[in-house]
């Protein structure tokens, strides 16, 4: 995957792990509700659409407190 670059992507979420969820999540709302917020987007699947929507700020991810307690 050359674009976005996975460089550019850990600067908008934390972690590979976190951007892995968040990218797929979103790329199973894609799918069923057919929208994407990138105007023209380069990729032509879900999950490159996704992280396109990441890389331009349109998608974030706020971590719950739930998750960073044990």
């Amino acid at each position: 995957m050359l674009n976005p670059s996975i460089d550019s992507l850990l600067q908008k979420i934390d972690s590979k792990y976190t951007l892995v969820t968040v990218a797929a999540k979103r790329a199973r709302e894609m799918q069923e509700h057919n929208d994407c917020g990138v105007e023209q987007p380069v990729s032509h699947k879900c999950v490159g659409k996704a992280l396109e929507e990441i890389d331009a700020q349109l998608l974030k991810y706020e971590p719950s407190e739930d998750n960073n307690q044990k």
